[in-house]
């Protein structure tokens, strides 16, 4: 690091500690009374760089462009403040080049004590390209804000005396069920590279995901609150209310289509906290302005509104996040290796990678030479008489031994293996924290009806454990390797346990329907988590899913769960450690525990004011028992030869993707 870039970054830290207004941050400031605060700063800023020992630098101004506000608890600052020469004619030294800053950040993280971040980068004359990031933490002193801690990369480089932050790789797989692994008890698919998270770090056998579909599972995770605290309980493109054209007796509640600007997403707070941040992968929170680089990742590959790949699993992909690779180009393979690539080019800094797999969500493709594979095993299990049943409401697939299936799941496993191979290859795995799960149940009943979930009831879209629960697995250097732990935990309390490993400071206000978890990843249980066992976790779908699943809302509470219908205010209550696939309601005969579950559920919908379903006044009753006769005569019949079709010797894909 020259002395000349030393003084710059001086100044950026100098001059970004006068960004916070008097007033404490934890009360919103007027517009009006900021704009003038952001005016009076980059005046501070212009004459801190001319001051900064470079005497033959004459004349400075800064052009400041986008300046926005958002209301509620963040304030951004939406500009990029540039060195120009255009002054009195001067030209800036050739050796110091041009500095912009982007992403600054001021956030309220309580009353006294406030977060400002950002990025910088130098564009010098001899094609080098210095840049960085950094974080301060701020506190109010007897009316004064002090620095109490910052933090600057440069060049990547992280000081000597200053021990690295713990790294953070966070998997997420897209409609992948609980059984869709062989560490979790498939004979069919193979998964050794996510298997070895598993087992190399603390398997929790009761994770659940926040909802049984993936964007309110998703906007779950990174904001570390429940869909129905955030207004997002089904897949953001879902028809609501009045749009509803299907025969149903409810119209689906209105929902939010966007992540919350004003929460403080996972990935901003490790940004917060001077880490380099990056996605890849599917994000399906929304379109322009909410997307990934819009919620607190610097770097976003192929995260966009859409839900499933625009050109399918193979380039070209016609993703508009994402360029195209060679033709044919597996797209699990691509977005591991560009998470090896991220990791390869930060690991000399603390990193957040989350990495969001398509995979396995449909369409259902894979390469002809893994289609042979999972052929050939299917031919060698016992052959079943019938491949579905209707579960109430749709056909729903009871047997593993879909071979386009089998080879999606390798594929996405191939990619872990590339990630977790570049760990290895830089000495990063000891200090890396590695998060695997998925957002919602298997896909036995929709998006290609190809796996089941047995012995759980269900899968993707419904009410049932196999909607719900989820392959859950951190692997992290401080936890009891190799276990296994059966306490209930979901998705919400991801954020608070990253925070509490890596050493950041919690946000209570806004994980509030998440518990840390690192008491039960050293195998103790301390502190928080002695409500861990006791708490109830809670569920709200008020939609109909594409899969079967109905306008429900659930509470676990132990080993009991309870169903609430909302069509028409029907109860189930299963003991789910007895009853794993949920065959015997017990609401009639346990009728105390079910009275007062149901009204524990009904305070819980009311603290979080959750949307409710409307009746649909255009249901027609015999149209809808039809329909569900056709499902029993036509689909279920269909489905079969469909699906004895992917075992066929000549099968040959219809759309062509292998010609790709």
């Amino acid at each position: 690091m020259t002395r000349r870039n030393i003084i710059a970054v001086n100044c950026v830290l100098f001059c970004l500690s006068m960004l916070l207004p008097s007033e404490s941050l934890a009360q919103e400031t007027p517009a009006a009374e900021l704009k003038r605060e952001v005016s009076r700063v980059l005046i501070v800023q212009a004459d801190a760089w001319n001051r900064g020992k470079l005497d033959e630098f004459m004349g400075t101004y800064w052009k400041s462009k986008e300046l926005s506000f958002s209301s509620g608890g963040k304030t951004t600052f939406g500009w990029q403040a540039t060195y120009d020469r255009y002054q009195k004619g001067y030209a800036p030294p050739k050796e110091m080049g041009k500095l912009k800053f982007s992403n600054l950040m001021v956030t309220a993280i309580e009353k006294q004590s406030a977060l400002v971040l950002g990025n910088w980068h130098l564009t010098k004359s001899d094609g080098s390209n210095p840049h960085g990031n950094f974080s301060l933490v701020l506190k109010k002193f007897n009316g004064q804000w002090k620095i109490i801690h910052d933090h600057t990369s440069l060049l990547g480089q992280t000081p000597d005396d200053q021990p690295k932050k713990p790294n953070v790789v966070f998997i997420l797989a897209d409609d992948l069920g609980w059984r869709d692994l062989s560490n979790e008890g498939s004979q069919f698919y193979e998964s050794p590279n996510i298997d070895s998270i598993a087992t190399q770090g603390v398997k929790f056998t009761r994770g659940y995901a926040n909802c049984q579909v993936c964007s309110p599972s998703r906007a779950s995770i990174l904001t570390g609150k429940y869909p129905a605290r955030l207004k997002i309980t089904d897949w953001i493109g879902a028809s609501m209310g009045e749009e509803w054209k299907r025969n149903t007796k409810l119209l689906p509640a209105n929902y939010n289509l966007v992540l919350p600007q004003n929460d403080t997403t996972l990935p901003e707070a490790f940004r917060a906290a001077g880490y380099r941040t990056f996605f890849a992968g599917k994000w399906h929170l929304g379109g322009e302005g909410s997307h990934p680089e819009d919620h607190g990742f610097d770097i976003n590959i192929g995260g966009h509104h859409r839900g499933s790949p625009p050109g399918g699993f193979f380039s070209p992909y016609n993703n508009p996040k994402m360029s195209n690779g060679p033709k044919g180009e597996s797209l699990p393979l691509r977005l591991g290796q560009e998470t090896a690539n991220f990791i390869q080019e930060n690991q000399d800094q603390p990193f957040f990678a989350f990495l969001s797999f398509y995979s396995v969500h449909g369409p259902i493709q894979s390469t002809e030479t893994l289609w042979k594979k999972y052929r050939a095993k299917a031919a060698a299990q016992p052959q079943p008489d019938n491949r579905f049943i209707i579960d109430r409401t749709l056909p729903v697939r009871q047997v593993q031994d879909h071979p386009l299936y089998g080879g999606m799941v390798e594929s996405m496993d191939d990619a872990v293996g590339i990630v977790l191979k570049k760990l290895d290859e830089l000495g990063l795995s000891e200090n890396t924290v590695i998060v695997f799960t998925s957002d919602n149940g298997g896909v036995s009943a929709g998006d290609g009806k190809a796996t089941s979930n047995l012995p759980l009831r269900g899968g993707k879209g419904r009410q049932w454990e196999g909607g719900i629960r989820e392959p859950y697995y951190i692997r992290w250097s401080g936890a009891k390797a190799g276990s296994v732990c059966d306490t209930p935990v979901i998705g919400t309390d991801l954020y608070p346990t990253l925070l509490d490993i890596c050493g950041l400071e919690r946000l209570p206000q806004q994980h509030v329907d998440g518990q840390s978890l690192v008491g039960l990843l050293k195998g103790e249980v301390v502190g928080d988590d002695d409500s861990l066992k006791s708490r109830k976790l809670y569920w709200h779908y008020p939609h109909y899913g594409n899969q079967g699943g109905e306008p429900s809302s659930i509470v676990l509470d132990g080993d009991w769960k309870l169903v609430h219908y909302h069509e028409d205010d029907r109860v189930e209550l299963y003991n789910v450690a007895k009853d794993l696939g949920e065959q015997k309601d017990l609401a009639e005969t346990k009728p105390k525990r079910t009275k007062e579950m149901k009204a524990d559920l009904d305070r819980h919908l009311k603290a979080v004011d959750a949307n409710m379903p409307l009746a649909n006044p255009n249901f027609d009753a015999d149209a809808y028992s039809q329909q569900l006769q056709r499902y029993r005569n036509r689909e279920m019949p269909r489905l079969e030869k469909e699906a004895a079709r992917f075992l066929q010797e000549d099968y040959v894909p219809r759309n062509g993707w292998w010609a790709k």
